[in-house]
């Protein structure tokens, strides 16, 4: 076996593992035995715990970034929906990856899983913009839109963990969530405006 390709193996056992027990619960010698390698075998691949920890969540969230520059073709709503089915495909694959990157007190929040997030934050938002044709966003449409991201996020980890709504009706409602915030903040800021789909 490859080095990347154990490499990839260590970190797909750490996915399945977050999904049994919370990230901070799992060890060095849980992740052996999934792996099946041995104790010296894990510290060629990883100095630590904590860098594959990390690099389990960095997977998670490639994968969404990796989906949010997929735009489709078709109207801005079209593509803003195709790409939040896109989100969802990726949180449920990898969920107990997406749930232990964004629930709060893990032990496993840093600085450095913080940037990460907000790596596919931002995306999100450029994501909106450049789909909807708005070059210079207010301050109030940029805040609008990191609400709208929180709301998909808290959306995505209570469905997560409920799955009490049908996987299908997410991102029709969802972009219509983003479609009346931006309605309420054109009531207050006009130019965002632009962003509606009506332009009224």
């Amino acid at each position: 076996m490859t080095k990347e390709a154990r490499r990839e193996g260590l970190i797909a056992a750490a996915l399945e593992l977050f999904g049994e027990r919370a990230p901070e619960l799992v060890t060095v010698d849980d992740l052996i035995v999934r792996a099946d390698i041995s104790r010296p075998l894990f510290y060629r691949y990883f100095s630590s715990l904590h860098e594959l920890r990390l690099a389990a969540l960095r997977k998670v969230t490639d994968g969404l970034i990796d989906r949010l520059a997929e735009l489709a073709e078709g109207p801005p709503l079209d593509r803003l929906r195709a790409a939040v089915r896109g989100l969802i495909e990726v949180a449920d694959e990898y969920q107990a990856g997406y749930v232990a990157l964004l629930r709060g007190g893990s032990v496993i929040a840093t600085s450095d899983t913080d940037a990460v997030v907000d790596q596919v934050r931002n995306r999100s938002v450029r994501l909106i913009l450049d789909a909807t044709g708005v070059t210079e966003p207010s301050p109030l449409l940029l805040l609008t839109l990191r609400c709208w991201i929180a709301v998909v996020e808290g959306t995505l980890l209570s469905w997560l963990q409920e799955r009490t709504v049908p996987r299908e009706s997410l991102d029709g409602w969802l972009v219509d969530q983003l479609v009346a915030m931006v309605a309420a903040t054109a009531q207050h800021d006009p130019s965002a405006a632009a962003l509606l789909p009506t332009g009224k």
